[in-house]
């Protein structure tokens, strides 16, 4: 008894030290928020994608009880794959009005970022924001479809920060017919508490149209301001980042007031 005892508590311990000495590895090996660029800013994508083996997953609240669900996976250090789903009165007491199918973003970097050159990255994304109107074919906020765009990073005292710029040509046109290449850019900076203020402006140049071709108005369509979007993120852990964005500073569109809105984003390695 004694021997198999001793023989039970040597291999007890050897499985402790082999699980302590993979779970450091495995912490070792993985990225944290706090060394990850930005993959977006508020709607905005940036030329940062995940590390190979990470994944993000994560909920935007928006007004009317909608719900957007993501979640993203880096199958290379280059390469970023995701999906995502919602739609409204999700968080109400009314029945679930679902959007009308699952959406896709694919984002691609060939060119990294060096001492004098920008990241360019490439992709699609076909996720909107705010709810889908079936009449219109889209989203309040169109998806930004086709894209591309630059990422500078550097240095200022204690934060980090980036400028971002980009082209995207979206394919929910079908309704308004305003196929205009569309232009943005952006800014974001990482303070030494953990907080992170986000920056960007959409000219929304393809969604400026106040008739569609029949004649009809266009309620969904801006008054020409494009839409000035600020969030303030707070990287709560290194795998959690909680954030709240405020949409349409500018009030391009016909409300009252610029959205409140919330999101969370969960990220981890495989």
């Amino acid at each position: 008894m004694k021997t198999l005892l001793t023989v039970a508590l040597v291999t007890v311990s050897m499985i402790a030290i082999s699980t302590a000495s993979a779970q450091e590895e495995s912490t070792a090996r993985q990225t944290s928020l706090y060394e990850l660029a930005p993959r977006n800013l508020v709607d905005m994508p940036t030329a940062g994608t995940l590390p190979r083996g990470h994944f993000d997953i994560g909920l935007r609240l928006y007004p009317e009880g909608g719900t957007i669900g993501f979640t993203n996976i880096g199958l290379s250090n280059r390469l970023t794959l995701g999906i995502s789903y919602g739609g409204e009165n999700i968080i109400a007491s009314r029945h679930p009005n679902w959007n009308e199918r699952i959406e896709f973003n694919i984002k691609l970097r060939p060119v990294d970022e060096m001492e004098f050159f920008p990241a360019v990255t490439i992709g699609f994304s076909s996720q909107g924001n705010g709810p889908w109107n079936n009449a219109l074919d889209r989203y309040e906020f169109k998806s930004r479809g086709f894209y591309a765009v630059v990422s500078r990073s550097f240095y200022f005292y204690a934060w980090t920060a980036g400028w971002h710029g980009g082209v995207n040509y979206s394919l929910e046109n079908n309704v308004d017919e305003d196929k205009d290449i569309n232009v943005f850019g952006g800014f974001d900076a990482t303070f030494r508490y953990n907080l992170a203020l986000l920056l960007e402006y959409d000219a929304a140049i393809n969604d400026n149209k106040s008739q569609l071709p029949d004649g009809r108005s266009y309620t969904f369509a801006g008054k020409g301001r494009g839409y000035l979007n600020a969030s303030i993120k707070w990287l709560f852990t290194e795998n959690l980042e909680l954030e709240v964005i405020l949409k349409d500073l500018l009030h391009n569109r016909r409300n009252e007031s610029f959205s409140r809105e919330i999101r969370i984003t969960y990220i981890d390695m495989f």
